[in-house]
């Protein structure tokens, strides 16, 4: 790793038990992330973005999902090789996430303040209780709460969705981490409140200078926090580069169908959107070859025989495609 990247995944397998079998639903993933830097996850439901969230935070369910293969590296520790006891240390003050859904990551029966006090007790000893209270009521301040003395004794369901969001960034931001996950942030609010959380998030990285990988489906809020982009396809990569770069010059066909879908202001009014004809394929069915060559328009007989590697087509620039390669 450089000096600048702070966390480097590399040929990540992550496998599920199931009563069929095990499955593999991640299959070599490999990106880094940068200081300051927003690295942005995409793609279809299903694709792996939450499962690699979870592999690199250690959260994976025990003991039916596994990392059987691959590294983790922040700052030069293998993180899959950690001692669960270092990384219960490491997880929420050094490396922090905020999950896709407030309502059921909070927990209902103890209040805003309860949650922020736990995060303080586990990663913070050295306070005391009245300054973790006061610690606490400065996050929630932080975080936009109007109100913090007050708004600190409340239920989660007291709260409005925007709200709820906003406590759980607090919560992940209490100690400061390094790296913060986000996993769909926005997901169920309106665009309003949409566009207050990303800001507030941007602010927040701006101060502390942490990095952040953003998991989502949304390519307008990739195009508006990102700097770099990852797009996954039924547990692979199959492009990574500048978010610049991603919207003027995709390369790999199921990225270019993702762009296509999406309505443009320069488009002709009431045309219809672009789609990706099929579905993502079933883990336990994975067609040979490509895995997304049974909905590729120029599939060859070398996409059913042989899989694609992910490799750079210029600099900052990595495709997993057959097609791409002949071109250059």
């Amino acid at each position: 790793m450089n000096n600048d990247c702070i966390l480097s995944v590399k040929e990540l397998e992550t496998t599920f038990t199931t009563d069929d079998g095990d499955i593999r639903v991640l299959d070599g993933i490999s990106f880094d992330i940068t200081k300051g830097k927003t690295v942005g996850i995409v793609g279809e439901s299903g694709c792996g973005k939450s499962v690699t969230a979870a592999s690199i935070m250690g959260l994976l369910p025990h003991p039916y999902g596994k990392i059987t293969s691959g590294e983790i590296n922040y700052k030069g520790t293998d993180l899959v090789k950690m001692l669960p006891e270092e990384l219960y240390r490491t997880r929420g003050n050094e490396i922090s996430m905020i999950f896709q859904d407030p309502m059921t990551a909070l927990n209902p029966v103890h209040t805003v303040g309860k949650q922020l006090y736990e995060v303080f007790e586990l990663h913070r000893p050295d306070l005391s209780t009245s300054e973790q209270k006061l610690a606490a009521i400065e996050m929630l301040k932080r975080v936009g709460i109007p109100a913090a003395e007050e708004r600190i004794n409340v239920y989660p369901h007291e709260l409005s969705g925007g709200m709820r969001q906003r406590v759980m960034i607090a919560i992940a931001l209490a100690c400061e981490p390094e790296i913060l996950i986000a996993d769909e942030p926005t997901t169920a609010l309106d665009v309003t409140v949409q566009a207050q959380i990303l800001d507030l998030m941007a602010n927040m990285q701006a101060q502390s200078n942490m990095a952040i990988i953003l998991i989502t489906h949304d390519m307008g809020v990739v195009a508006e926090v990102c700097d770099e982009v990852v797009v996954m396809y039924a547990g692979h990569v199959v492009e990574k580069t500048d978010v610049f770069t991603l919207f003027a010059s995709p390369k790999h066909p199921y990225t270019q169908g993702l762009l296509q879908a999406i309505p443009r202001i320069d488009g002709i009014p009431k045309s219809t959107l672009g789609t990706i004809p099929g579905s993502v394929p079933n883990l336990r069915e994975m067609p040979s070859g490509c895995r997304f060559r049974n909905r590729c328009q120029y599939q060859t007989e070398q996409c059913a025989k042989d899989a694609p590697q992910l490799a750079s087509i210029s600099e900052n620039h990595a495709v997993s495609c057959f097609l791409v390669r002949e071109e250059i």
